[in-house]
Order: structure tokens, then C-alpha cells, then sequence
């Protein structure tokens, strides 16, 4: 269904460049009938609220537990790392049989935690307590975690393929996520580097101001009025928007 309407539809809206030429190869559709509209980052992610107090310390995993989210090489690499000594990596959503065998397979099952999440309030909060976020992904369209970490002051481990390295710009760790020794000298990294941690926070929160849902707004609208032979409306920021209070603070 999704391929036909590619070529009946006037403009194709995706979320990164990477999406972009991905859509244009499978659709076999010309690049320039698919716009990158881009994505944003809103409340509750912001670097000030409360935060998650787990009791330990603990490096962070948001996402599904599906293949392409690559969770067995990042357990391989987490218990590689020898950093789960000392810090537990903590997985959002309910305990799965085939994570807990990994894990058991490892020796870590006592350093794997799991929690489900509610809602976003929440997992803002989860995120600011967290070290860090691990997110080794082998294959993203765009990409939310690592910018809500971004915006919530959390630095970054994450993959240098597909649309990530497009999201995080210079602000994060990037590894090979096919490289379960890469992973896991990033993972020391980014665990006992306090230095590198608080860099890559600056970074991260500088990043995270440029994904702007205003932006994403005015982009969509000038599609739509493009489309219907209207003037596109003009680009208008409000400094009080509150996100973008919180991220420059």
C-alpha cells in the first residue's frame, strides 16, 4: 500500500536525510518528492524535574526489545565492559524470557534491571538519573531516545550508522554497533570518563536545542502550502517557549 501512495502523493514527509534516501531507493522515487520535515524534543524532556533514584548507579536502555534494536550485543558488551562491577544497566519495559537468559548466559543477570514506564513524565525522569544512555541501534529511521537524553542532560552512547549520527551530530559516543568490542570500550567510556560526561552533557543539551517542534511545524506548513498554491506562513520562534528556556539555561 505504502509504495503506490509514495508515487500518488504530491510530497513524501520523513524525518531525517537518512529516511529520505532510504524511501527514494525502496519506493524508487525521485529524491527531491520527499522532504525532510525533521522531529523535535518538548516537555517533559528537559534537563531540570526530578529525577529517578534507583539506589545505584545505573547506564540506561530505552527501546523495544526487537532485532534491530541490537540488545544481545549491547548485554555482551555491557558484561565485557567490566564496568557492571559497579553499574547496573537498567532496561526499560517488563523482563522478557530471551534478555533474562542472555543475561543469564553472561553472569549479569544480577546487574540487569528492568522497569516499566508509564508515561513520559516518567521516563524523564528515568532518563536524568540515569549515567548515561546506551543505545547501540542498528537500524533507525530517526531515532527519539538519544535526543530525549540529550534534552534531559544525559550523555550519549549510540551507533555510527543509519540516522543516528545525523541526530547527535558531535554530542555523543558513536560505535560500530555490529562491534561488541567497540561497544564495550564506549561503554567504559562513558562510565568512568567524569570528564567526557560532563562535555558531552553540554554538548547534548546544545544538540538538543536545534530539534525544534517549531521548526518541524513551520516545515510541514509550507509543504501543505506549497501543495495548496498558498504563501508559506512565516518562521516564528518564541524565546519563551518552554523547552527552549530550559535547554538554555
Amino acid at each position: 500500500m505504502i509504495r503506490p501512495a509514495c508515487h500518488r502523493a504530491a510530497f513524501v514527509l520523513t524525518v531525517s536525510d537518512y529516511s529520505r534516501r532510504e524511501i527514494a531507493a525502496w519506493a524508487g522515487l525521485s529524491e527531491d518528492r520527499i522532504l525532510n520535515v525533521g522531529n523535535g524534543v518538548g516537555h517533559p524532556f528537559v534537563a531540570s524535574g526530578n529525577a529517578y533514584d534507583s539506589g545505584y548507579p545505573y547506564l540506561l536502555y530505552v527501546g523495544s526489545r526487537k532485532p534491530h534494536k541490537n540488545l544481545t550485543r549491547l548485554l555482551q558488551a555491557y558484561a565485557a565492559s567490566g564496568v557492571h562491577r559497579d553499574i547496573r544497566l537498567l532496561l526499560t519495559g517488563a523482563p522478557d524470557a530471551q534478555t533474562h537468559a542472555e543475561s543469564a548466559r553472561l553472569g549479569i543477570s544480577g546487574q540487569v534491571e528492568y522497569l516499566e514506564v508509564p508515561d513520559n513524565d516518567r521516563l524523564a525522569a528515568v532518563y536524568r538519573g540515569a549515567l548515561g544512555l546506551v543505545f547501540p541501534s542498528l537500524y533507525e529511521g530517526f531515532g527519539l531516545p538519544p535526543l530525549e537524553a540529550m534534552a534531559c542532560g544525559v550523555p550519549v552512547l549510540t551507533s555510527n550508522v543509519c540516522s543516528l549520527p545525523e541526530v547527535v551530530g558531535n554530542a555523543a559516543i558513536l560505535v560500530d554497533p555490529h562491534s561488541t568490542d567497540d561497544i564495550a570500550s564506549g561503554i567504559r567510556r562513558l562510565a568512568q570518563d567524569t570528564e567526557l560526561r560532563r562535555q558531552l552533557r553540554k554538548e547534548g543539551l546544545a544538540r538538543a536545542k536545534t530539534f525544534r517542534w517549531e521548526r518541524t511545524a513551520h516545515k510541514v506548513s509550507g509543504v501543505l502550502a506549497r501543495v495548496s498554491g498558498q504563501a508559506p506562513p512565516p518562521l516564528e520562534y518564541s524565546d519563551d517557549y518552554p523547552v527552549i528556556a530550559e535547554l538554555t539555561k
